[in-house]
């Protein structure tokens, strides 16, 4: 078999001279592929592998007879497969022939009729352009004069003059699910995976979590067999990307849209779970069926087994904002970040506070030092502003005791991932209790008073350093840190800190002082194997915590 790539980006790894037999570092315009094709003369074309720009070149040659006329054929997604995918008038026909809800839209080919639309369900609503990538175009109207000026902008970024203007929906939770399916009909899922923030965020504009972690086994069953009734009803062969809305106080959802090809998803999808996507996909389509494909991983399984995860994956995105400072930093269904990290860790807490890090954005925890210094009045007020900071806002808005019900009021972000942050503020505040106490003695509060202080409600947890100065750790043992008045660290207070992501930085500067060495913590490596530990892994990666087993010691032991 013989492979010819085609790629605009010469700084991609994909374009190394071992990855293909043949590379066209080239634009990536009809023209140039026609081109290659002439020159080359391939008998097929992997249409899925290419991002949306692929998908929608692949359409262009296939809808002008090019690709019949040079005997070339579509492998992955047939063009009446993209077509149900991407066109969003056949796309609704597709999922209400299927028994698939779908939010209430209107497919439109000119601002007049978006307008009348709109008129007929009220404002807000969203605007999505076919065939874009990224949301390019698309946005969400809150009046008449909003959505003219974004539905003539979505018609011209539309390769086919075509929008979607559908019921704003904003503040459902926002899930996905990544899924694979061979050309027998054999579909599994591979991940699912859940947003941060709800409906009306652009899912790479947000911190996304795999798996879900706030769904009831009810909402994720109800879901995953939408996605699997979805991708067969497509008859898509490889990879496909499936967004759902959800309404968080029922079982009502509905069917946000289908990406017929690997995406950016399916790249954090297949890190996180160590399941090759593209590879499989690559496999399916020339041939190959699930059961044949060898888990690359545990060397034992098939590709057929579904990944099962025993951590916790953020993916958090990156925006250029730092280079652009005049930009625009609200979000919302058009993508504005150019990059994102993913970090794994055994909690959420940890993970999130890793890809925080990992994001390049110099801080080391939740703490933006731009918000530090706001009133109190501001850092609420940023709240409800939707924005790439949102996330170091509420964390000190309930730093500050904002509560978690009245930042659920106003974002609309679950209340899961809010008491998350506000166990990560619990922390903070029983730090600066520690370190507000060992300034002055002790009054000799009791045990039970101090406990009281470090599991206390999140709504006080800002509050939590002027209702108690001394603390569990604080007496006797003060002076074994330090001399005079050193916080004495609870061992307890920095294992949990730990487990919760902070670096041992942080936790000095928290402190005032340094961990004594006998009570440091140092990393232990846990395995990504795809099966839970089910398996024993021939392949894995590692990721960074603080269990008591090392993995990877195991692992590289039994290979000495």
């Amino acid at each position: 078999m013989r492979v010819v790539l085609a790629n605009s980006n010469p700084a991609t790894l994909m374009t190394d001279s071992t990855m293909a037999d043949a590379i066209y570092i080239e634009p990536l315009i009809p023209e140039t592929i026609k081109r290659i094709i002439e020159k080359e003369r391939p008998d097929s074309l992997l249409s899925t592998l290419g991002g949306q720009t692929g998908l929608t070149l692949s359409m262009h040659l296939a809808k002008e007879g090019f690709l019949d006329r040079s005997g070339v054929r579509l492998l992955g997604a047939r063009p009446d497969t993209i077509d149900r995918a991407e066109d969003r008038q056949l796309f609704k026909d597709t999922m209400l022939a299927i028994g698939e809800p779908v939010i209430p839209s209107k497919v439109v080919t000119d601002a007049p009729d978006a307008l009348a639309f709109a008129r007929e369900i009220g404002y807000p609503v969203i605007v999505r352009p076919a065939f874009t990538l990224g949301g390019t175009g698309g946005g969400i109207a809150d009046d008449e004069r909003a959505l003219r000026e974004i539905a003539e902008n979505g018609l011209r970024r539309s390769p086919i003059r075509q929008i979607l203007v559908e019921k704003g929906i904003s503040g459902w939770k926002e899930i996905e699910y990544e899924v694979i399916r061979d050309g027998v009909g054999n579909v599994i899922t591979v991940c699912s995976m859940e947003n941060f923030d709800p409906v009306g965020v652009h899912t790479g504009d947000s911190i996304v979590i795999a798996p879900a972690v706030t769904l009831s086994d009810k909402e994720y069953q109800m879901l995953r067999s939408s996605a699997l009734n979805i991708i067969s009803a497509l008859k898509v062969e490889g990879g496909c990307n499936v967004q759902f809305a959800l309404k968080p106080d029922s079982f009502e959802y509905a069917v946000i849209e289908v990406n017929p090809r690997v995406s950016r998803s399916s790249a954090l999808a297949s890190k996180a779970t160590g399941y090759p996507i593209a590879k499989v996909a690559a496999l399916i389509a020339v041939g190959y069926r699930l059961d044949e494909i060898p888990n690359a991983v545990t060397h034992k399984t098939a590709a057929c087994f579904e990944p099962v995860l025993d951590y916790v994956v953020v993916k958090f995105p990156k925006w250029p904002f730092d280079k652009f400072v005049y930009a625009k930093r609200t979000l919302g269904t058009q993508m504005k970040a150019t990059g994102e990290v993913m970090a794994i860790g055994t909690s959420f807490e940890q993970a999130l506070m890793k890809a925080v890090r990992g994001a390049e954005i110099s801080v080391n925890t939740l703490n933006l030092p731009a918000f530090a210094a706001e009133s109190d009045e501001a850092v609420f007020r940023r709240v409800g502003e939707c924005t790439d900071q949102r996330l170091f806002a509420i964390f000190q808005a309930l730093k500050r005791g904002m509560t978690i019900g009245q930042i659920h009021g106003i974002t609309k972000i679950d209340r899961w991932f809010l008491a998350k942050l506000a166990h990560l503020a619990d922390i903070e505040a029983r730090f600066a209790a520690l370190k507000a106490g060992a300034t002055r003695p002790t009054s000799g509060a009791s045990a039970a008073d101090n406990a009281a202080l470090g599991t206390g409600k999140a709504a006080d947890a800002g509050n939590a350093a002027d209702k108690a100065a001394p603390t569990r750790a604080v007496g006797a043992d003060a002076a074994a840190n330090n001399a005079g008045y050193a916080p004495a660290l609870d061992a307890e207070l920095y294992r949990e800190a730990k487990d919760a992501g902070y670096p041992d930085a942080a936790i000095e500067a928290m402190l005032g002082a340094k961990i004594p060495d006998g009570m440091r913590l140092y990393p232990s490596y846990k395995m990504v194997d795809t099966c839970a530990g089910e398996f024993s892994a021939e392949t894995p990666y590692f990721y960074a915590t603080y269990d008591a087993e090392n993995e990877a010691a195991a692992f590289l032991a039994k290979r000495a």
